[in-house]
């Protein structure tokens, strides 16, 4: 671990800590912008299963408003319009997570613990896992949340932290998301911040 710390205390003291900086403002005026663009944070979270950040945030930029008021068949429509892989699948996912809008808001003004929101989100919102519910979580805000793709499993094995799991089960993400949090106390990052210096570390990028 200690040779993933001192990359990641490279890259704090680099350019690049001002733009994941400016990433993590952005993430928090999402929420304060209303639970209108929270719910599209959120259509996009259900898009990025399988599904490449890049393309993911080209076809929400795109339909944009229209995941609060396209039919279903007009997402349809619209996914296979733009390229996405999923359309069916996930217009469906879309129009069901609509339902939840208002308690969803509720939920998100209530004291309810971080914890719990997560659950809550995982178990009511279809298309949503661990990774995908704490990605939405961090996207509007939240900094508490571990997001455990294929590019933070591959980094971290690489560096000799974990072994590569053969699926990635409840269990199993919050074994690695307390990995990461120790990593996180190491150096004084919170794990909505870690992920983004991880995700930099991998692929030399930030999106969201």
């Amino acid at each position: 671990m200690k040779e993933l710390i001192k990359s990641i205390e490279s890259l704090t003291k680099s350019d690049i800590s001002n733009t994941i900086d400016m990433r993590i403002d952005q993430f928090s005026s999402v929420y304060r912008s209303g639970i209108d663009e929270i719910f599209k944070e959120l259509c996009f979270c259900i898009m990025t299963a399988n599904c490449g950040a890049k393309k993911c945030i080209e076809v929400q930029q795109r339909i944009n408003n229209g995941f609060l008021t396209n039919s279903e068949e007009e997402l349809k429509t619209n996914f296979k319009e733009f390229g996405y892989r999923f359309p069916n699948i996930r217009a469906k996912y879309i129009l069901e997570a609509r339902c939840y809008l208002s308690e969803l808001e509720s939920k998100l003004n209530s004291n309810i613990a971080e914890t719990d929101l997560r659950n809550w989100i995982v178990k009511v919102i279809k298309g949503l896992g661990y990774k995908e519910a704490s990605h939405f979580l961090r996207n509007i805000g939240y900094r508490n949340f571990a997001i455990i793709d294929f590019h933070i499993i591959d980094l971290l094995v690489k560096y000799n932290i974990i072994e590569k799991p053969k699926t990635l089960t409840k269990k199993k993400y919050l074994e690695i998301e307390s990995i990461l949090k120790k990593l996180g106390n190491e150096l004084n990052l919170d794990l909505g911040k870690l992920d983004l210096y991880l995700w930099y570390l991998e692929t030399n990028e930030v999106l969201k």
